[in-house]
């Protein structure tokens, strides 16, 4: 590799062009900021700049063989580069300003339904807690351990016949206790 003269672009170009990392790297640094700035500009904000410098350097490393240095300076030829760049990111990423954008809802729960939902959740603990002993214990083998029936009456040594009546007797008073709950509810808020 030759002796790059550190003033010149244009032989720091020429030798970026046969792949001297070095010359590129200097390159690279001198005109960075300068570049970015520019981008900046025609973009608008600094992340996206910075994503148009490099691309906009990652061309000049790709395509160094095509410089031929007949006249036009080096930085002339880079920021026609990050200019072209720039307009080109904006084009794609035509943003609207935050200002007047949509409003979305927010699809998480708010402090009203987690309240609602924990109250309910309570509800429906101290209504099953309330319940005999086998239909609590039928209703936690079906529903919380997820087991079928038959599955369900071998464990409490019943018929399936038998287990499936404990269920319905079970869900039949959580329901009651619910729909009481539910009433006494709405007649405080009356």
């Amino acid at each position: 590799m030759a002796v790059i003269d550190e003033d010149d672009d244009e032989s720091l170009m020429a030798e970026t062009a046969v792949g001297n990392r070095a010359a590129f790297d200097r390159l690279t640094r001198r005109h960075l900021r300068r570049s970015l700035a520019l981008a900046h500009r025609v973009v608008g904000n600094a992340s996206d700049a910075e994503e148009v410098v490099q691309d906009a350097f990652l061309q000049i490393w790709t395509h160094a063989d095509r410089w031929r240095g007949d006249g036009t300076r080096f930085s002339t030829w880079l920021y026609r580069i990050v200019v072209n760049r720039s307009i080109d990111y904006r084009r794609r990423r035509s943003f609207q300003p935050l200002d007047d954008a949509v409003e979305v809802a927010d699809p998480a729960i708010g402090a009203d339904g987690l309240l609602a939902e924990r109250q309910l959740g309570a509800a429906v603990d101290a209504a099953i807690a309330a319940l005999p002993d086998r239909q609590r214990a039928a209703l936690s083998l079906c529903y919380y351990q997820e087991m079928s029936c038959a599955e369900a009456s071998e464990v409490l040594h019943v018929s399936v016949s038998a287990m499936e009546s404990l269920l319905v007797r079970a869900r039949r008073m959580v329901r009651t206790r619910l729909n009481s709950l539910i009433r006494q509810k709405d007649g405080d808020e009356k």
